[in-house]
């Protein structure tokens, strides 16, 4: 099992993902897209990514509005698994976005 990271740890690694908060119970990010089909659209490439890496995040749509949020559920808290996912996911949203 991956190690939940340190509150500092994630503030750390959060000053090189703009966009995203959080402390180690877990991590966010809400973006905008242009339209109901972008939001999809991205959430669908984010569903691919997650099924590849077998770590899915928890996934709130609201018409074109997405809020993303990152946690190793099986480790009760943030882990690197959590960070590289939110940098896949920065990603999807700069190419589709």
């Amino acid at each position: 099992m991956a190690d939940v990271l340190t509150a500092e740890a994630v503030r750390d690694q959060l000053n090189g993902l703009p966009g995203w908060s959080g402390d180690p119970a877990g991590i966010t990010r809400t973006v905008e897209l242009a339209s109901f089909r972008d939001a999809i659209a991205v959430v669908d490439r984010v569903a691919a990514v997650a099924e590849e890496l077998d770590h899915h995040p928890d996934i709130d749509i609201r018409w074109r509005t997405v809020t993303f949020r990152c946690v190793t559920h099986s480790a009760r808290g943030v882990t690197h698994h959590d960070l590289g996912l939110a940098r896949r996911i920065d990603a999807i949203v700069g190419e589709l976005g």
